[in-house]
């Protein structure tokens, strides 16, 4: 197994991944590619698309063994979501009460 040591600050690395993304990758994948995973070297802008985290950093790192990717879903703010938010009562997406109570 290779063990890949990160080259940048968290800070850095992050600041990299969005600046690639917004400039060069974004305007070119977003309108057909929506809720895909793209995989982006920093270093050089290459990327990969997929379907799952696991098939676009594979696949960058076969074509660019010493890339530092940046993962991102196209389309949204964050990779993945871990639970639900919060409803309120005037919320336009809540669920009624009712249906679970039938």
């Amino acid at each position: 197994m290779t063990v890949r040591k990160p080259r940048y600050s968290k800070e850095e690395f992050a600041r990299q991944g969005d600046r690639v993304y917004e400039t060069q990758v974004r305007p070119i994948v977003e309108v057909a590619n929506y809720g895909r995973i793209v995989a982006i070297d920093i270093e050089t802008g290459d990327y990969e698309l997929a379907d799952d985290i696991l098939s676009a950093t594979n696949a960058l790192f076969d074509r660019i063994p010493n890339a530092q990717p940046w993962i991102v879903r196209i389309g949204h703010r964050t990779v993945h979501c871990f639970g639900l938010r919060s409803l309120k009562i005037n919320d336009p997406i809540a669920i009624n009460s009712e249906v679970f109570l039938k």
